[in-house]
Formats: C-alpha cells, structure tokens, sequence
C-alpha cells in the first residue's frame, strides 16, 4: 500500500482538560493509533466541552471538595478518585487528585483552539497533554491566565503573547460554537470520539477496542 492508498480517518474528540477518563482516554486512544502502525493514518481534532461550565473564572477550591457535595459526601468521594486514580495508573498516568483545583476551563479550551489553527507552531495535541498533566499530576490552576501563559511556556510560548491573547476574546466564540456543536450531536458525557463526522464512540474504550472500530471503520472506508 502506498500513502497515498492509506486511508486518513478524521476524529473530532470532544474532551475537558479536568475530565480524568478524558486523560485516560487519551492513553489508550494513543496506544490503538500507535499499533495501527502505517496502515491507517489518523488526523485528531480536539473540541471543547465543559464539565463544570458554572465554575467560577476567579475562584477555586480543592477538587475532592467538589466531589464529596456532587456523591455525597467523603467516602462516596475517596472511592471514586481512587478508583479513577488507579485505573489512571494502569494507564501510566499518575493523578494527584488532592492537589487538583476546581476551575474554569473555557480559557484552556481558547488554547487548545488556537493550537488547532493552520498558523499555530504549537502542536494542539501538545497543549492538550500539557493541560491534562498540569491538572491531574501537578495541581495547577487551568482557569487562571497568569499561571496558563507560565505553562505554555513549557511548549516555546512567549509568555506575555499567550497572555495578551488570553486577554482578548479570539477564539471564544469558536470555542462556544464547539460546546453548542456538541450539544447538537447529543454528546451528553466525554470523552466522545466522533469519526468522519458520522461514527460516535463514547467513553475511555480500551486501547485494543479503539484498534478494533477503528481498523473496521477504515475497511468501510476503502469499500466506498
């Protein structure tokens, strides 16, 4: 098979940068594309979705605080963070869930947009994973521009350009238009992997079912 007889699937993930099995996710999706080897080439477009859109943009508070008013109190909330702690482990991730902070993510969101763009020398994947880590592993605070602009940097970012950016509404409505087109689609819970705009896969599938769908959708494909 030459490159050109490759097939290229297009998947648009909705996914939140303080969503746990979107991290996950992400993982085993990686590990599905990394075995497809040079078979199938796959072109990934992350869009926005809010899990906590009523956060405020000026405020934060721990997360495990978060979670024991949405499940009902302490031992509802150690269970479930360290259920997705471990399972997070399994896939190579270490999540710091007592230092992740609740926040507003429609400022990373913007980023993650940007990064997207033809002209943008930042890979939007790379910002993605920086996002995730940043909350899950390190603590920081994904809502706040100061600390956003100190952590492109990490990428080659220049600092006071990521901030006067952020200052700006560039972007916003795009990003708002992406959290609409999900509600469009039905996407009710991410993460939500919608190919060639027409397939959904829902959830943190394992790494061998992503290879599975996605080997199958890319024979569909060909048969066209």
């Amino acid at each position: 098979m030459t490159i050109s007889d490759t097939p290229t699937i297009n998947i648009d993930i909705w996914s939140d940068v303080v969503c746990p099995w979107c991290y996950i996710g992400k993982r085993k999706f990686e590990s599905a594309v990394a075995n497809l080897g040079d078979d199938i080439r796959v072109k990934v477009t992350y869009r926005a979705y809010q899990l906590d859109p009523t956060a405020s943009p000026g405020k934060t508070e721990p997360v495990r605080g978060v979670y024991e008013r949405k499940f009902g109190g302490p031992e509802q909330a150690d269970r479930i963070l360290s259920h997705v702690t471990s399972v997070a482990a399994e896939a190579g991730l270490d999540f710091q869930m007592d230092n992740a902070q609740r926040a507003n993510t429609l400022l990373a969101h913007r980023l993650i947009w940007r990064a997207g763009q033809p002209d943008s020398p930042i890979a939007q994947s790379d910002v993605k994973e920086l996002l995730l880590a940043s909350y899950f592993t390190n603590g920081n605070n994904v809502g706040d521009p100061d600390e956003l602009a100190e952590l492109m940097q990490q990428l080659g970012a220049d600092r006071a350009e990521t901030l006067a950016f952020l200052e700006t509404h560039e972007g916003e409505q795009e990003v708002r238009n992406e959290l609409l087109g999900a509600s469009e689609l039905g996407i009710t819970a991410v993460p939500t992997y919608v190919v060639e705009g027409q397939w959904s896969i829902p959830g943190a599938q394992e790494s061998e079912t992503f290879e599975r769908v996605l080997r199958r959708l890319a024979d569909r494909m060909n048969e066209v």
